[in-house]
């Protein structure tokens, strides 16, 4: 009798301590990367999540995307999920959790790790700087031909006036020093000429006569 209460209450006792054990709240676990949290496109990084637990069960989630879903049991506390030839995409913020063999429900999830993928992005913004420092160049050599072809352009006019301008002073020079030009010359030499064609008295002429 004494044996068989025993026996009961062993059991009872280990029925109980299993059902507190698996109505225990798992503690958090941590995540991390190695390397880096930042990688370069087409690279690799591990994802390793670290559980306080032995024997466990591990998942690995990301933010905002549903349908990402990574396991992996391990005998000890730690499993490591490897994510190889990396893309844009694969950026994001992920988190992980595990559970025991005697729980059913998943440990509270770890703090975000947020992975950053380069290399892409890079490449795109490094050809468009130099794009546009080759389009502001060749913008500065269209205004440095179109300002030396303005120039010479303009340079047969300033030549021409130069030429007149300089025509202007032996124009003047062949005038009368005193101001005088070569039409008011001759309407003086007409002047004159009728003034002694007036003044001289009639008979002053003096005619000759030819005998035959």
């Amino acid at each position: 009798m004494t044996t068989e209460f025993l026996s009961l209450l062993c059991l009872g006792l280990c029925l109980g301590y299993e059902e507190n054990k698996e109505n225990e709240k798992l503690s958090k676990p941590s995540l991390h990367a190695w390397p880096s949290s930042v990688a370069e496109a087409e690279g690799n990084v591990t994802l390793k999540c670290r559980a306080h637990s032995q024997n466990v069960t591990f998942t690995l989630r990301k933010v905002n995307d549903s349908a990402y879903q990574r396991e992996h049991s391990s005998a000890g506390n730690e499993a490591e999920f490897p994510l190889t030839d990396l893309k844009p995409e694969d950026a994001g913020r992920y988190f992980c959790a595990y559970r025991t063999a005697v729980s059913h429900e998943w440990s509270e999830s770890s703090e975000h790790l947020q992975l950053v993928v380069t290399g892409e992005k890079d490449t795109r913004a490094i050809f468009v700087s130099i794009f546009s420092c080759i389009s502001i160049l060749l913008l500065f050599l269209v205004v440095i031909v179109i300002y030396r072809c303005s120039q010479n352009g303009s340079s047969p006019e300033e030549s021409t006036k130069r030429t007149s301008h300089s025509k202007l002073p032996e124009r003047e020079a062949t005038a009368d020093p005193q101001g005088v030009t070569y039409a008011e010359l001759s309407t003086n030499a007409l002047s004159e000429a009728a003034a002694d064609t007036t003044l001289e008295p009639p008979g002053s002429h003096e005619y000759v006569v030819l005998k035959l």
